[in-house]
């Protein structure tokens, strides 16, 4: 019977409140906080918003609250505001990263809270008296400040000064109502007098957050109001907040005295470096002649760590104005080292993993996953951020794209927005062309191509890449470019070149077309084709590839130039003899772990180092007793068909293309004076062409091939570039290979002439941009092509590429 009534009298007492049923500290406030309550003082750990409108019913007739937040408040964020408050102000990186900071537990609340009237109406509430200042919010910066107190401040004349109540709530909609909590009301003077005495020792020395809280409800949670218009706006401010601070940024990237500090190049820089923060990789890819080496170097000014910088090995000659590593000296870029592209096996040999950076310049060379370089470069990338510097890295397929991306996302696990797997979207495409036949389906096949261009614009580059036209540049930076006196030339649409054959040069050149595209079977660079043991499928895809390429070749050299096909005629004669005689041995061999290395030889054009590659591998030696009768018997008929056609072409006395080109040289006005650059793929046809230039038509001509040397280069680079070192006129005509059509300036000149036409157009883009360049003196460019005759055009359809 006693122990009952002291349960009574326990559970009647308002002294202790745990938010069990009839003990809610909800309700003991609101009956409180309604009793002629003027002011209301909180010291918290927590506090939510979403809570408040638990509460603000209670508190409409209040005269002041205050709340001072422990330990919610980020330290870094007090710090900041902390000096402000001493300093009057912060600069405004510095402002905006403490109210950034200061906001975020705020804004991560409200997104999760419930969306609800009730919610939103105290929400609203809260901002109301924070700006009538009837409520405000402070911070401290004691990180052990745990205490949760509530102080009510009674009106004058009440009988008691006010009530305390301490314990475990928070004031949220947990610690008022919904948590087991245990908190204790003090009813004493003596315990009030203490209490907001310590109160206003802590609120003095606390930091005022109230507009940080406001401008996060009012600008950036769900509770802002918006127009639809506003709406817009908003969204535009926070996908372009960064680089609304632009400005400083700006103000950190140093340009030399003798460059000019051009905007469309520091925003690239600005973009790009958003992109590689995202991303962890970018493509620097502005079209050809806009700057994109001075560009990577503002971008390693912005970047932390040790850079390495990979590149074709005549753009690192300190010997040349414009190369990297005289961009980098000239713009400040420390900690970097520099290596040739065609050195990766060195690299791998040293301490890789003291580079944060790594810069590939021409990264669509590296567009092929399956050749060594490709492999050691991925290696050398591993964990690093990359800079891929290319005006053209998709060169053949979307495929190029997926295997540069691969340096620095994973290809079946990548953070691009709603494309996890590179890899299946980009077999996807491939498989829209699969078993689709180029020439039956003409129009469908290039609309197919198109579409997965721009399907490849849409899912990955448009997040990956930094690239703008000429008409962009113009449209965007037209004002900034004119009052530095810079402009860009007009190219004129190319000019075609023709030559015609004898009736006998006709019938000799369609009958060799004949016989090398319809004939012949190319089985001496397809012996897997022909083997009985076993073979995957990988294996087989490449030698039908090789052959294809071959044929490729072959047509190629005979509309390069007659000497070029003779000589390639000649060597494909002789490596058909050594096959049959190896095969009458019994031995045959193969090369099957070098394919990629030779797609990558008869892209430069190396049909000889093809032939020694083919020879040198003899680790893997086949029976000839393991092939069918199919392969000598094709060998044998291929090796008859090359000494017909040599038999054919010991007839041919002259060369068409060159009379033809020799009197053009002489009568087109833009070609009888200034300074010419001749592209050729072939390095025979470049020879052969130099010395017929230098014999009928102009002494002063320079050949430039990968047999040239370094000395050759800089006379080269002196003759040619416009912001050579020291520039001398010895030279009006260069005849190059493609190693020139990539990085290099050739400004003095404002004429390209493609003697023949590369398979991959990207190609006549690069030519044309050693020319078409932002510093350039010339109004206007001028392009000459020598397109195939019809016969070879139908074989390899080079015409359609240009």
């Amino acid at each position: 019977m006693a122990q009952n009534l002291h349960s009574a009298a326990v559970s009647s007492d308002l002294t202790f409140i745990t938010n069990e049923a009839g003990k809610c500290l909800r309700d003991r406030f609101t009956v409180l906080l309604g009793k002629d309550t003027r002011f209301f003082d909180c010291l918290v750990g927590y506090f939510f918003i979403s809570g408040f409108y638990k509460l603000y019913p209670a508190l409409e007739n209040v005269e002041r609250i205050r709340i001072l937040v422990g330990l919610q408040t980020d330290r870094t964020a007090y710090d900041l505001l902390q000096r402000a408050r001493e300093q009057g102000e912060l600069n405004l990186k510095s402002h905006a990263s403490a109210k950034e900071q200061v906001s975020k537990d705020v804004l991560n609340e409200l997104e999760k809270s419930a969306d609800s009237a009730e919610i939103e109406t105290g929400v609203h509430k809260f901002i109301e008296w924070i700006r009538s200042g009837k409520l405000e919010i402070k911070a401290h910066p004691a990180e052990n400040l745990h205490a949760k107190v509530y102080i009510m401040t009674f009106a004058e004349g009440d009988r008691d000064k006010g009530r305390v109540i301490t314990g475990s709530s928070n004031l949220s909609q947990a610690g008022l109502q919904d948590n087991l909590e245990f908190n204790v009301e003090l009813k004493n003077r003596a315990d009030y007098d203490f209490a907001i005495a310590k109160f206003n020792k802590l609120w003095a020395t606390a930091v005022d957050v109230s507009q940080p809280y406001e401008d996060t409800i009012v600008n950036k949670s769900p509770f802002a109001s918006f127009t639809p218009y506003e709406l817009y706006l908003k969204f535009l401010y926070e996908y372009f907040r960064n680089e609304l601070n632009r400005p400083s940024e700006l103000e950190d990237m140093y340009v030399p005295e003798e460059f000019k500090k051009l905007k469309y190049q520091e925003e690239a820089v600005l973009n790009a470096r958003k992109v590689l923060d995202e991303y962890g990789g970018v493509f620097l890819s502005d079209v050809v002649g806009l700057g994109k080496t001075y560009m990577a170097a503002l971008l390693a000014q912005q970047l932390d760590g040790r850079h390495l910088v990979i590149a074709p090995p005549h753009l690192l000659d300190r010997e040349k104005r414009g190369s990297w590593p005289n961009v980098f000296s000239d713009f400040q870029v420390r900690q970097t080292d520099f290596e040739s592209i065609g050195k990766l096996d060195d690299l791998i040999g040293r301490d890789i993993f003291k580079y944060t950076n790594v810069f590939i310049d021409e990264s669509n060379r590296f567009r092929t996953e399956t050749t060594q370089s490709y492999e050691m470069l991925a290696r050398i990338c591993r964990g690093k951020r990359v800079i891929l510097v290319s005006a053209t890295p998709l060169n053949n397929t979307p495929r190029d794209i997926l295997s540069q991306v691969k340096l620095f996302q994973a290809g079946k696990a990548s953070n691009i927005p709603n494309l996890r797997n590179m890899e299946a979207f980009f077999t996807g495409l491939e498989a829209k062309l699969k078993g689709m036949d180029r020439q039956a389906d003409r129009e469908l096949f290039f609309r197919t191509v198109q579409a997965n261009a721009k399907e490849t614009r849409e899912k990955v580059l448009k997040f990956l890449m930094v690239r703008r036209t000429r008409t962009e540049i113009e449209k965007y930076y037209g004002g900034d470019m004119k009052q530095q006196g810079l402009k860009f030339p007009e190219v004129e649409d190319p000019t075609p070149l023709f030559y015609k054959f004898s009736k006998q040069e006709n019938e000799i050149f369609n009958e060799t077309l004949k016989l090398l595209t319809s004939e012949f079977t190319y089985a001496r660079y397809t012996p897997l084709l022909y083997y009985e043991g076993k073979m995957d499928e990988r294996e087989r895809q490449g030698q039908l590839n090789l052959a294809k390429f071959m044929k490729i070749l072959m047509v190629k050299r005979l509309e390069s130039s007659f000497h070029a096909f003779r000589l390639t005629l000649g060597r494909f004669t002789h490596s058909y003899a050594r096959v049959i005689t190896e095969f009458k041995k019994g031995n045959v061999y193969i090369s099957k772990k070098h394919i990629g290395k030779i797609f990558e030889l008869l892209e430069q054009d190396d049909q000889e180092g093809i032939e020694n590659l083919l020879e040198q591998d003899k680790a893997e030696r086949l029976s000839a007793k393991d092939f069918t009768a199919k392969f000598i018997m094709h060998l044998k008929a291929d090796y008859r068909t090359l000494r017909r056609i040599k038999k054919m072409w010991a007839n041919v006395r002259r060369d068409p293309k060159w009379i033809a080109f020799r009197d053009i040289l002489r009568s087109e006005r833009n070609l009888k004076k200034g300074k010419l650059i001749i592209f050729t793929e072939s390095q025979e046809t470049a020879e052969y062409l130099a010395a017929c230039i230098r014999t009928e038509v102009e002494p002063q001509t320079i050949l430039f091939s990968g047999k040239s040397s370094e000395a050759e280069h800089r006379e080269v680079i002196a003759n040619f570039d416009a912001n050579a070192f020291k520039p001398c006129d010895d030279y009006r005509i260069l005849v190059s290979t493609e190693i020139l059509s990539e990085g290099v300036n050739l400004h003095r000149s404002n004429v390209v002439i493609n003697y023949d036409i590369p398979w991959n157009p990207t190609r006549l883009i690069q030519r044309v941009g050693r020319v078409n360049r932002v510093d350039t003196k010339f109004d206007t460019i001028y392009t000459y092509n020598f397109f195939p005759t019809d016969e070879g055009n139908d074989a390899i359809k080079l015409r359609e590429a240009a």
